[in-house]
Parts: structure tokens; C-alpha cells; sequence
């Protein structure tokens, strides 16, 4: 017996006794298919609760800042049972795609239009670890890191 039939073995009697879950499979093929291999990847850089102006109703909320070289993401994300709406702005200002990931979504997400100002607004996402994607109409691709809202 050589190593690739030894190794043959090992593989068959993990396949047989211990099998991967498909749902593990499935993720693993997921997290690949999320992969934008030339996207710059722009990190958490602040978290903190949003702020509610004195005397207006509303409820909790947060806002994140993501930087990366040459740009900054602000987002502000407020609750409404377990759907979150996100509002944010790219900074420098710039208009763009902006698509949010998630689990339970479609392999596109959610996706809006930042303007020019570089403002925009997702409603309707659901709670959970979220991605945002920003293909910007000079060609980059900014990527948020994974965040739980």
C-alpha cells in the first residue's frame, strides 16, 4: 500500500462514519461565491449607538464608520422589529451600486443607488450578519467586513 491509497482509506472511512453536513458544504460554496477578489476591503473603524435628538420618538439604533485607504463609509442602522433600515454615505462622495449581503437573501442581495452626494438608503434587511458592497461608477469595489445587526 502506498500513501495515495492509504490516504484513499482514511478519506473513505471519513466520508462513511463522520460525513460533512451539507449545510456546512453549502456555506462553504456560498462564502466563495460572495468572494470579489479585487474589491478593497474597508474595516470597522468606530461602533457606537446612534444618537436620538431631545423629545423625538424613535427607536435604538447604531452607527459604524468602515475606513480603508482612500475612503470611509459611515452607516447609521435603526431597528424596526427584525428588519433594519441602513442609511448611509460614502465619503469621498461618490455615486454607485450598493448591495447589501445576507444569508437569507438572494445570491444579489439588496441593492440600491448611492447618488452623487454619495447618500444612501436600504430599507427592508434583514437582522443577522451583513456585508455591503459598493461598486462605484469609477470602477472601484469596496467591501465592508461582515458586521451583526
Amino acid at each position: 500500500m502506498n500513501d495515495d491509497e492509504l490516504m484513499a482509506g482514511v478519506r473513505h472511512a471519513f466520508d462513511v462514519l463522520d460525513p460533512v453536513p451539507e449545510s456546512v458544504l453549502a456555506a462553504a460554496r456560498a462564502a466563495i461565491a460572495w468572494r470579489t477578489p479585487s474589491a478593497v476591503l474597508a474595516e470597522p473603524a468606530q461602533d457606537r449607538p446612534a444618537r436620538t435628538a431631545a423629545g423625538v420618538r424613535g427607536g435604538t439604533g447604531r452607527v459604524l464608520t468602515f475606513t480603508c485607504p482612500g475612503s470611509t463609509v459611515e452607516i447609521e442602522v435603526s431597528e424596526n422589529g427584525r428588519e433594519r433600515e441602513i442609511n448611509g454615505r460614502l465619503v469621498p462622495s461618490s455615486s454607485g451600486l450598493v448591495q447589501v449581503r445576507h444569508r437569507d437573501l438572494p445570491p444579489d442581495g439588496i441593492t440600491t443607488r448611492a447618488e452623487s452626494a454619495g447618500l444612501f438608503c436600504v430599507p427592508g434587511v434583514p437582522e443577522g450578519l451583513v456585508s455591503l458592497v459598493f461598486r462605484l461608477d469609477d470602477g472601484t469595489t469596496i467591501v465592508t467586513s461582515w458586521i451583526r445587526l
